[in-house]
């Protein structure tokens, strides 16, 4: 048997074989972190490119052959593409990477990497927020740093969700079917003309998965369809979208992603050393490899000793209510076979999922996957306090004093989340003391070069990513307007009248009620004063989406665009529907503030803000997540009760309108003699300097190297517990 990726190529016979380089680079989403790569494609035609929104596989198959004919005929064209494509061929070719360099002992090993979803590129819906893509920004920085890893996840034909506001305010729900042949991603051949499909071992009623790749650098994701004929209608509904509100459903797609996954990389030839799961949706990949540790003859407990200790979980929700449970019913119906294959009884796969907080009855994937894994972590230090109190109840019963959940804060891409023109700046004044300062920005001496820019180069650079922001939100009303014949009054909503030399505030996530997204309309009147000091104005762009069964939080986002439907607040109070990553990436660039305001402890980490500071907008937050570490008093404003209260949202609000009047306002607005606002800017390059090399996705990838993955490593060739 040979399993064998599509040979894409002969998809595209009007690409001239000179620039056919262009057809291998679409497929991977190396191109999309690497601005010359994104260059290649935007060179061909730069409306097509905008029209294809920056998707190369669409672009490719809708470009006429005589624009690339011509192309292939341009010597300066060709000088280009030579240079991204002898680049891009010697970086997925190199055997010498960070990882090779530091752990050559691990030669051989391969790391499994199991997700819900991956914010990779919004040509692939297959995220729903922060948990994506902090899986998305993990691939990436895996790749550059040269890790053996694989990953597995859904391919999501309907996506998460696209939002559409009504004349009302509503959220409503669009669907829209993911073209698959006009997207960065390739069928997995059986027989190179056959797709793969697998039935997900030992589970009753049958299931059976397609399989998908996306190639990210070096990185292969492995993806899992059941929208296929050899299913039944509910069978094939499973992987539709993100986060059914179907309970039954819900497990359905975790034993699909978790043992089925574990099956598809068993066809793959691939065997994991270790498995790093992201969330408990996928932890049945844990049952799935004792089951494999049994029928290579070992003991149940042999096998849950070997599971344990090569398997690392990462834990993202401190709100209760967000960790799976099913009724032991349900598991049962879908498991019946499958505990005699685990070496042990029923009672007691059933107890490993056992947690006590819930009703009797339940299997919870969060604290089974808890017992499963020998090295568990939040994603920010207070998140890992938070972890550690919500389930020490969980080892009291084990006798364990303090949980050994520890952390490991998120981090971002850097590559991915840095603007362009930013990098441009960035290269002008760090490369003559360090030529490669982006391969080695965890460094935090790369980021004291941050005072060498001049503060009118600086700001500069900022008011054009203000002003690309501000004319992207007017382009898409307008063309919304144009093709719907909408409201003008949701126009207006939108963000048609806002001004590029107003003060900016963002505030953009998933619209839960513990975000508080309406937290600063509290004082009606005193914010109306604020956003319209005919002198010193603000405006505020709201933009997130609620989940599809949230209706409090679709209430929220409606009272959010009612509010800027008043025309008391002059068209300064913005709603951006639909948003995603395209969106996200003008947000973070472009704003001048990003607000920040949960009701604590319930926000994880927050690597939006992160986003945010790395291109020099300053954070404005709660202290809760990442701020808590990263706030230093001098990068960014941090406000609110140090202790719950009774009118919290109320005493939060307060002290936020306190901030902008005193101090956010009135130094935005305090400009030099040359014109320039040197104190604001003396502030982002603190944003900058303080937060970049710490908060980056490549420190946070070398932390779970050397605490996760080299001990479970170790512990897989030694074949002793690990410590």
């Amino acid at each position: 048997m040979s399993v064998v990726a599509d040979k894409l190529r002969n998809d595209f016979p009007h690409v001239p074989e000179r620039i056919s380089g262009l057809v291998d680079l679409a497929y991977n989403l190396w191109w999309s972190w690497n601005p010359a790569a994104k260059m290649v494609f935007k060179q061909l035609n730069p409306q097509a490119w905008v029209e294809s929104t920056h998707n190369p596989v669409r672009m490719l198959s809708e470009l006429p052959e005589e624009t690339l004919i011509a192309a292939s005929k341009n010597p300066l064209y060709l000088r280009h593409y030579d240079i991204v494509m002898s680049r891009f061929r010697q970086e997925l070719a190199s055997r010498n990477s960070w990882y090779t360099e530091h752990f050559s002992h691990n030669h051989g090993h391969t790391i499994a990497y199991f997700s819900a979803e991956y914010g990779l590129h919004h040509s692939l819906p297959f995220y729903a927020g922060g948990l994506g893509f902090l899986a998305g920004d993990h691939l990436k920085e895996s790749s550059d740093l040269g890790l053996p890893l694989v990953a597995v996840g859904f391919m999501y034909s309907e996506g998460y969700l696209h939002q559409h506001i009504g004349p009302d305010g509503w959220q409503e729900n669009i669907n829209e079917v993911l073209n698959r042949d006009a997207s960065p991603i390739k069928r997995v051949m059986y027989n190179h003309d056959t797709q793969l499909v697998a039935r997900v071992p030992f589970i009753d009623p049958p299931i059976y998965v397609s399989v998908w790749r996306v190639d990210i650098g070096t990185i292969p994701l492995y993806l899992l369809d059941t929208d296929i004929k050899e299913n039944d209608p509910a069978n094939r509904m499973i992987s539709s979208r993100l986060y059914t509100g179907d309970n039954e459903q819900r497990l359905r797609q975790e034993i699909v992603l978790g043992i089925g996954g574990s099956y598809v990389l068993d066809i793959l030839g691939i065997r994991p050393t270790i498995i790093h799961l992201n969330e408990g949706h996928p932890a049945f990949a844990l049952l799935e490899r004792i089951r494999e540790n049994v029928a290579d003859k070992m003991s149940f407990d042999e096998a849950y000793a070997h599971v344990q200790n090569t398997s690392i979980f990462t834990t993202h929700t401190p709100v209760p209510a967000g960790h799976d449970a099913f009724p032991h019913a349900l598991i049962d119906k879908y498991f019946g076979r499958y505990y005699s294959l685990l070496g042990t009884s029923r009672e007691t796969v059933l107890g490993l999922g056992r947690a006590p907080q819930d009703a009797g009855g339940l299997f919870n994937m969060t604290a089974f996957a808890l017992k499963m894994c020998a090295f568990r972590n939040g994603v920010s230090k207070r998140h890992g306090e938070v972890a550690r109190d919500m389930w020490k109840r969980l080892f009291a019963e084990s006798g364990i004093g303090i949980p050994p959940i520890g952390h490991i804060t998120n981090g971002v891409h850097v590559p991915t989340w840095l603007d362009p023109r930013m990098e441009l700046l960035f290269n002008t004044y760090f490369s003559p003391s360090c030529p490669s300062w982006l391969s080695e920005h965890d460094s935090p001496l790369i980021w004291e070069m941050i005072n060498e820019i001049p503060d009118e180069e600086l700001w500069a650079v900022h008011v054009q990513l203000k002003r690309k922001l501000v004319n992207r939100i007017r382009e898409h009303k307008r063309r919304k307007w144009v093709s719907e014949g909408t409201d003008p009054v949701n126009v207006v909503s939108g963000g048609a009248l806002l001004d590029p030399n107003a003060l900016t505030i963002g505030f953009a996530r998933r619209f839960s009620t513990y975000k508080r997204a309406d937290l600063i309309f509290q004082d009606m009147e005193r914010l109306k004063r604020i956003v319209n000091n005919r002198w010193r104005p603000v405006q505020i762009i709201f933009a997130g989406k609620a989940h599809p069964a949230d209706d409090e939080g679709k209430r929220i986002i409606q009272k959010v665009y009612r509010y800027a439907h008043q025309q008391d607040f002059g068209g300064r109070i913005a709603f951006v529907e639909d948003y995603g990553e395209q969106m996200a990436q003008y947000l973070v660039h472009g704003v001048d503030v990003w607000l920040n305001n949960p009701l604590p402890p319930n926000e994880a980490c927050g690597t939006s803000g992160m986003k945010a500071s790395l291109n020099g907008v300053l954070h404005m937050s709660i202290m809760d997540g990442w701020w808590i570490e990263g706030f230093n008093g001098t990068n960014g404003w941090a406000f609110g009760d140090a202790v719950s209260s009774q009118n919290r949202d109320w005493s939060d609000a307060g002290q936020l309108y306190d901030l902008l009047e005193r101090e956010v306002v009135p130094l935005y607005y305090t400009v030099s003699n040359d014109g320039f606002p040197h104190m604001w800017v003396k502030k982002m390059k603190e944003a900058i300097r303080s937060t970049a090399s710490h908060f980056s996705a490549r420190r946070m990838v070398k932390e779970y190297v050397r605490q996760g993955y080299d001990p479970a490593l170790a512990f897989a060739s030694a074949g002793k517990k690990t410590v």
